[in-house]
């Protein structure tokens, strides 16, 4: 039998497999936690790139540029395989939305690479240079839990030029094999649901570990953790669903005695009478108020509105009769407005203004609502949903319904009421 010789491309291919394999291994030596993660992608070799590329389910490489790197500086690709990584764990490929793509790409790169420089780990160490630096104490303002999100937000203040010189700097992988049609919500995926498991093993991981943690290692705990709250928004909102008696045809119950009465008096014909009344887990009445204090825009709360009445006029969600209130309020409530329909939604949209501006007040509010259920405006109110940006007076005590919270920025856990729902949003997935 002929001995098969190795062509040049596969002595690279091969090489190139064994040097990921050295550098994975040199990773986890450092982030034990984060073994699971570096085991979900594929190596794929890529004649179409010149360094890496994940998609969540393939690490693709460059064979030449992985022998090539690793010959001068193999910490670079430690820190360049755990960029890919971190970029599946964060959620960066599905959580785009509309965003401007370069923007996005950016913030995603400087989010990563901020908590892989506060890594204190000899497999990615390295000297800061006079840009990161700068751009760190720049991002300072924000706070320590620097997601991609808020990162965008920093760089929607930067001109052309400046957002040039930061792309150059923290761009290390390819993105092209991101999901190209990004939408406001990020279908669900069988690839996407891995990771999320994969983040949740690095959360248990890192509590093994105690509170003694160095900065990195916090900094990339936080970035996990946002990963992990940026729930399905309508997930979320079935927490509000109830269960009520509804008139229908329930094919799953029927009457036995008809049944065997078609039998026995027509031979092959059974009679089946559906039983019209099933329990059904929907909403029917419920409010939601608008914080319209300073920053809240126009833009952002129709989108917000848009999907809200989308989910929950969806299929299998309302009752036939089901009302959304919708309260804007700062300080007081400003506007009232009742939507039974998507053409009411729409009539709103086509005069739709913000009213107010003030500060934040959230009481004012569920005292409106108080006030109506004791007129009985409400045949079954569900709950009510708060949308805010920013801080405000809670009610001080609980109310006869459900409530829930959604911040576009973070917010004070301990000032936020034990019986209220909460949940951090991104103001990328609504705004138009």
């Amino acid at each position: 039998m002929k001995e098969h010789i190795m062509t040049e491309t596969e002595w690279e291919e091969q090489m190139a497999l064994k040097i990921l394999a050295y550098t994975r291994d040199a990773l986890f030596v450092d982030l034990r936690y984060m073994g699971r993660a570096f085991q979900i992608m594929t190596p794929q070799a890529d004649r179409q790139i010149t360094t890496l590329a994940v998609d969540g389910e393939v690490l693709h490489y460059s064979s030449e540029q992985l022998i090539r790197v690793f010959q001068k500086n193999d910490k670079y690709l430690n820190r360049l395989y755990l960029h890919g990584v971190l970029h599946c764990l964060f959620q960066h490929l599905w959580i785009g939305g509309q965003r401007d793509r370069l923007l996005w790409n950016t913030a995603c790169d400087i989010a990563v690479e901020y908590v892989i420089d506060h890594l204190d780990k000899p497999a990615v160490r390295r000297i800061l240079g006079w840009t990161r630096e700068q751009t760190y104490k720049e991002l300072g303002q924000y706070g320590e839990g620097l997601s991609a999100a808020v990162i965008y937000r920093y760089l929607q203040t930067k001109d052309p030029e400046r957002i040039a010189v930061l792309h150059q700097e923290f761009a290390a992988d390819d993105h092209r094999y991101w999901p190209k049609e990004e939408k406001r919500q990020a279908a669900p995926s069988p690839v996407r649901d891995q990771w999320k498991q994969a983040s949740r093993q690095v959360t248990l991981e890192q509590k093994r570990q105690g509170d003694d943690k160095e900065k990195g290692q916090k900094l990339l705990e936080q970035q996990v953790k946002a990963g992990q709250q940026k729930r399905s928004y309508q997930d979320f909102l079935k927490k509000f669903a109830v269960m009520r008696e509804e008139l229908k045809m329930d094919p799953d119950e029927f009457d036995l005695s008809y049944y065997t009465y078609g039998l026995r008096l027509y031979g092959n014909l059974p009679l089946v009478e559906p039983v019209e009344s099933s329990e059904v887990k929907k909403i029917q009445d419920f409010v939601i108020v608008v914080d319209t204090s300073y920053s809240t825009s126009g833009d952002l709360v129709k989108g917000f509105l848009q999907e809200t009445f989308q989910i929950l006029s969806g299929q299998n969600s309302f009752f036939r009769t089901a009302r959304i209130r919708v309260l804007q309020c700062d300080e007081t409530v400003q506007k009232e407005d009742v939507i039974c329909s998507q053409e009411e939604l729409e009539q709103m949209f086509r005069q739709f203004e913000i009213h107010g501006g003030g500060g934040t007040d959230f009481r004012p509010a569920f005292a409106r609502v108080q006030q109506l259920m004791e007129e009985g405006a409400f045949d079954n109110l569900c709950g009510l949903l708060y949308f805010t940006d920013g801080k405000g007076i809670y009610p001080g005590e609980r109310p006869p319904y459900k409530t829930a919270f959604l911040y576009l920025n973070d917010f004070e856990e301990d000032k936020v009421p034990a019986w209220a729902m909460r949940m951090r949003v991104d103001e990328g997935q609504w705004r138009i």
